[in-house]
């Protein structure tokens, strides 16, 4: 067996991270932590949404949290925009990447976009043209995909099946989300190869979500696949409104730690991760989730 020498990160703690805190998080917190994930060292940070401030409140300063970013060149900052409407704003805001999402539970679809699975793909067809129009790169991600709060088991042929539509549209890169973190790893490999049947494995993301304390275990059974590009969010922030119980998403630091241990590069600075995840912790008045970031704590505590 033989892992990826190399892995590219996307931080999603600006946008997935934070998207459902109930408390209203200021415009100049989510700019500081964009910036600080950068010096960190990620390169791609997935900046906000642009979506309704009816359904996303926290996102209603999307335009704002964008303009104020003080952008590195080595650094982009895709926004996702779930319909043309959010493209539209995304482009005049100066966005230079956004990424589109789908799901691969029906019940899930109408529930999360108030839409069937069909016309959800619809949506995203209609951004992606607006984007090629425009030069602009199109990722997408695909929701439930190793479960669904409402259908239970997703099988691997309905998550391929939307992958497939996803890459077949012009998305260049495709992340497969567990919304609600029911995977295993046998279940996330079995998943990833009917995937890589329609969508070559290096157009493929792996986006685990940690509520049965799975995802690290998942992020490893997919490096086993060959999968080297995760979605991750720092302290683990992040959850979903329509996945009862669904914890935040896998946190940076913990990969980071597992890729280190791997010998796989990812040219992120653990030490400034670990201290990002401190400070956007004691700014949401919380404790971080990374289990890395615990352990690193207690260490300098007592030394």
């Amino acid at each position: 067996m033989t892992l990826p020498s190399k892995v590219r990160l996307v931080e999603v703690g600006p946008r997935d991270g934070l998207q459902n805190e109930k408390q209203v998080i200021s415009t100049e917190i989510k700019v500081e932590l964009i910036h600080r994930l950068a010096s960190a060292g990620l390169r791609t940070i997935e900046a906000t949404a642009f979506v309704s401030p009816k359904w996303v409140p926290q996102m209603a300063d999307a335009a704002a949290v964008f303009s104020a970013i003080q952008p590195l060149p080595t650094v982009t900052y895709p926004v996702l925009t779930p319909n043309r409407q959010g493209f539209d704003a995304a482009m005049a805001a100066g966005a230079k990447e956004v990424s589109v999402f789908s799901a691969a539970s029906e019940t899930f679809s109408r529930k999360n976009t108030h839409c069937s699975m069909s016309e959800s793909l619809e949506r995203c067809r209609s951004v992606a043209e607006a984007a090629k129009a425009e030069h602009i790169k199109v990722r997408g991600y695909v929701s439930c995909v190793l479960g669904c709060p409402y259908e239970g088991e997703i099988t691997p042929l309905a998550v391929a099946e939307v992958a497939r539509a996803l890459f077949d549209m012009g998305c260049y890169e495709v992340s497969l989300g567990d919304t609600i973190g029911t995977g295993t790893p046998e279940k996330t490999k079995a998943m990833l190869e009917a995937v890589a049947r329609w969508v070559p494995l290096k157009k493929l993301a792996g986006h685990f979500h940690d509520t049965w304390g799975m995802a690290i275990a998942n992020v490893y059974a997919s490096l086993q696949t060959g999968v080297s590009v995760f979605d991750s969010s720092v302290a683990g922030l992040g959850g979903c409104p329509y996945a009862p119980g669904a914890l935040g998403n896998v946190a940076t630091e913990d990969v980071v730690w597992l890729l280190q241990g791997c010998g796989i590069e990812c040219d992120v600075s653990l030490e400034a991760l670990v201290n990002t995840a401190e400070w956007i912790s004691r700014e949401l008045g919380r404790e971080p989730s990374s289990r890395v970031t615990r352990a690193l704590r207690a260490r300098r505590n007592v030394a």
